[in-house]
């Protein structure tokens, strides 16, 4: 066990232990918090109390002026000032000030050697040390003998209140981010998820100064090339499983950053929902909860087994787990540059086709867009279909406008010539409530398909509205249901939805054109 002096930054508890290993953090965990416990695979149960999943509203970017003319300021980055974020840092120092026992991992976001930054993470409990070890790239011996001054240091005292006299609070949790100082305070929240994602926010800022593109992705590799394919998708469009593809070797499960060299995944775990989780419908992931994992606000029987299905806590249960726990994960995780594109959507008004290829317009412009569906709750028995938006498929995470980045993507794609799909796992013959949802064995066809490159020059016909250009023939799906307009058995009510569903879009981008080239616009719909 080893112990670390932080007193030069403000911090004497007289406990610090340093980069524990997991049987000693499962033990401190089990001595140290009553409501922890062992599953019966091995892995250890958390609870994060009060806050079961991110707080948005309360995220805070410092607005210094050597950064603030390249953030996007506005409901994602809300700025704080200098001030406000110091004494919050000197209130996250004070609460981890009165503890007697505090916990440091030392690791580096980013497999790229060259890329990649060195983070601190100051803790209080066991628990937040074993997530952040399993979700940090873990530092060999000498590289911790080694490891100097860290670029970016995470005080978490989230088991204490932000003062919410203090300008620029609006509750008792405050996540605040200081791009100069390189520093992330954690208040009154005791979520895991917030620290990993503070680290891909800092990533987000960083890597387009070099030209880097920073994605909310999943990767995959192909084990005889080793190039790469990255899938974007939001909650519900089947990013997780469509990833989980015994014919490709897994680089990572949701970020990386593509460089002038290829991929690269930031992080060394995964962080998978763990609801409804089985081992049939998901073998790799149900089988990495074992000893050295983290299972997050889970119901459990007397006998320590998990029952997935039971929500009463949340419905946000998790599980984190080093990546070489999935027997295909490539490790280290890099690979070249990427063959394939493909942004995966759940929509539920069955208008989009289950794929379709875009040019370099249409590409920035779905980019930007991030669209999905959701169906919303019953009322009176009735649903409709909600659309959802979000930036570059991952807007909260974002730090610079969204055309920033599709600028970056849309320029990697012209390097490396790189083909762009879309692809809908949601309905088809219609939407939600009258068409059918598209079968799993058919969206893993068309993944495998552009994969072995037969789609590249397969038949297609351009979409009146979208623009875009429909696959035709798809080996082993359908040809009836590729194309939407035929496949609906009530033409009047496909173009009803394809009009509205192309609107919707179009109001969405307007948040976005003033700062976008005129010619990203040009790859979206145009609704009659």
């Amino acid at each position: 066990m080893e112990m670390i002096d932080l007193s030069a930054i403000g911090i004497d508890a007289e406990t610090i232990i340093r980069n524990a290993a997991p049987p000693l953090l499962y033990m401190e965990a089990i001595r140290h918090e009553p409501s922890t416990s062992i599953s019966d695979t091995g892995a250890l149960i958390a609870y994060s109390g009060e806050k079961t999943g991110r707080s948005p509203k309360d995220k805070r970017i410092t607005k210094n002026a050597a950064s603030k003319d390249s953030v996007w300021w506005g409901d994602v980055n809300i700025p704080i000032d200098e001030h406000t974020f110091q004494i919050n840092r000197e209130r996250a120092k004070d609460y981890l000030n009165t503890c007697e026992r505090l916990y440091v991992i030392d690791a580096f976001a980013g497999w790229d050697p060259k890329e990649r930054i060195k983070v601190r993470v100051i803790c209080s409990r066991p628990y937040h040390a074993l997530f952040m070890h399993t979700m940090l790239i873990r530092p060999s011996k000498e590289e911790l003998a080694n490891f100097g001054t860290p670029d970016f240091t995470i005080y978490n005292a989230g088991r204490f209140p932000a003062n919410r006299l203090s300008e620029g609070m609006t509750s008792k949790t405050s996540i605040d981010v200081c791009f100069e100082d390189r520093e992330m305070v954690i208040l009154g929240t005791e979520y895991a998820g917030e620290m990993k994602k503070g680290v891909f926010t800092l990533m987000h800022y960083l890597m387009p100064i070099h030209g880097h593109l920073s994605m909310h992705c999943s990767a995959t590799a192909d084990p005889e090339t080793n190039r790469s394919a990255v899938l974007f998708g939001l909650s519900g469009t089947g990013k997780t499983t469509l990833s989980a593809d015994p014919e490709r070797k897994l680089i990572g499960d949701d970020e990386h950053v593509w460089t002038d060299e290829g991929i690269f995944n930031i992080e060394g775990g995964c962080y998978a929902k763990a609801i409804d989780l089985s081992e049939e419908k998901e073998p790799d992931i149900f089988h990495a909860l074992h000893f050295g994992a983290v299972l997050e606000n889970v119901v459990h029987d007397e006998d320590y087994v998990v029952d997935f299905t039971d929500t009463s806590i949340t419905q946000n249960t998790r599980g984190a787990y080093p990546i070489e726990f999935i027997k295909n994960a490539q490790v280290p995780c890099v690979a070249g540059h990427p063959t394939d594109i493909i942004f995966l959507t759940c929509d539920a008004f069955g208008v989009l086709p289950p794929v379709a290829k875009l040019n370099k317009a249409q590409a920035m412009y779905h980019f930007i867009s991030g669209y999905t569906a959701k169906v919303a709750g019953t009322e009176m028995g009735v649903t409709e279909p909600e659309a959802t938006f979000s930036a570059c498929f991952g807007a909260p995470f974002l730090v610079r406008h969204p055309s920033d980045y599709a600028e970056i993507l849309a320029e990697k794609m012209d390097q490396h010539q790189v083909n762009v799909w879309l692809v809908n796992t949601g309905w088809i013959k219609g939407g939600y409530g009258q068409g059918e949802r598209i079968k799993l064995a058919w969206s893993r066809s068309i993944v495998k398909s552009i994969y072995n490159g037969s789609l590249k020059d397969a038949p297609s016909e351009t979409d009146p509205i979208f623009g875009f250009e429909t696959i035709t023939e798809v080996p082993n799906v359908p040809r009836e249901i590729l194309i939407p307009s035929q496949a609906w058995s009530d033409a009047d009510a496909y173009a009803d939805a394809a009009q509205k569903l192309a609107t919707l879009f179009q109001n969405n981008f307007s948040r976005f054109a003033e700062e976008s080239e005129n010619s990203i616009a040009s790859g979206g719909p145009s609704p009659s």
